[in-house]
């Protein structure tokens, strides 16, 4: 009787198993690695030369909107020959194989999951690097989706218990972590913010009335112009309402830096048309400073803008990766 409970036990999870296609599905371990990390499976005299170049070109290439030069991913170089077992779990993993017709695949959950492997095939090392130039903004977009999407994953694992009430005000729902401490509910803006290394990361929702901001060539400064005001009104500096030595009062608020050209495009966020806008935020008469990402999204449902804007402090450290965090939460928004 035992043994007839075993086997049918044993069948029950072996049938369990099985994909679409009625075939059994193969057991994957999580996958791992830092967020940002790509693995670029190549031979090492390949890495050394024009191929080398042409990977670092595009993986390494410098991100907009930081006050320091940062690279898009860091890399890790593996021989092929090597490439097995624990380093095979990255998330991001770049191959490249040789003599084989050019082109490129892309296939997920290879040896981990979740998992994003891109192969490029060539004849010769041009053959190669063509296929990588060809297809660089691909492999780009192909890996931060990948990225995103994990950081989404992990902060989805301990929510923040201020959902619903944004939910309610807003008509909207974002999913960000519980780490975030409200530091401001007021009218119809929110703002949340993250004790970090060296200082902190903020995350701001809002929305606007449908005629506060009009389609036309000046679209960038309008946005600007709302983020600033966004800005004198709520994010005050430390020396804000303190006296100077000649006895006048100081204003100390949060603008956009003049010095720095924005980086603006028109995207999609929930379906919906959106403005992305990065660049550099300062505190007039202060010494503070960092990035900020806005995304504007129009919601023609209910006649409105929205508005979520993440910003950082974090003096002397990287913040690619603060950046990425919070661009994964404003890019979790669903607009009812």
């Amino acid at each position: 009787m035992k043994k007839i409970f075993l086997s049918a036990l044993v069948l029950l999870v072996v049938m369990s198993c099985k994909d679409k296609n009625n075939e059994p599905e193969k057991f994957l371990f999580d996958s791992s690695g830092n967020i940002n990390h790509v693995s670029v499976v190549v031979d090492n005299d390949l890495w050394n030369g024009s191929v080398g170049e042409a990977i670092r070109e595009v993986l390494t290439q410098t991100i907009y909107g930081l006050p320091q030069d940062e690279p898009m991913f860091t890399l890790s170089q593996i021989p092929p020959s090597v490439f097995s077992g624990f380093v095979t779990k990255n998330r991001t993993i770049l191959k490249i194989q040789m003599n084989e017709n050019p082109g490129m695949d892309i296939k997920e959950n290879v040896y981990a999951k979740p998992q994003k492997v891109i192969t490029i095939f060539g004849k010769s090392k041009l053959d190669v690097v063509d296929v990588i130039s060809q297809n660089a903004e691909k492999i780009v977009d192909t890996f931060r989706a990948m990225e995103i999407s994990e950081r989404q994953r992990q902060m989805a694992k301990s929510p923040h218990n201020y959902a619903n009430k944004i939910k309610e005000k807003l008509r909207l729902t974002i999913q960000f972590p519980s780490i975030y401490d409200l530091a401001k509910n007021e009218d119809n803006l929110f703002w949340f913010r993250k004790d970090i290394t060296t200082g902190h990361a903020h995350i701001m929702i809002y929305d606007l009335p449908y005629e506060a901001l009009k389609r036309n060539d000046s679209t960038v400064n309008q946005i600007i112009k709302i983020r600033d005001s966004i800005g004198q009104a709520y994010f005050k500096g430390r020396l804000d309402e303190t006296v100077d030595v000649n006895g006048n009062k100081i204003s100390s608020f949060m603008v956009t830096e003049d010095a720095y050209t924005p980086f603006h495009i028109e995207t999609i966020v929930d379906n919906k048309p959106a403005y992305e806008t990065k660049g550099i935020w300062e505190l007039t008469n202060d010494f503070m400073g960092g990035p900020f990402i806005n995304y504007t999204i129009e919601d023609k449902v209910n006649k409105r803008w929205v508005g979520v804007e993440g910003f950082v402090f974090a003096p002397s450290v990287e913040k690619r990766n603060y950046m990425l965090e919070l661009e994964s939460i404003i890019k979790s928004v669903k607009i009812e």
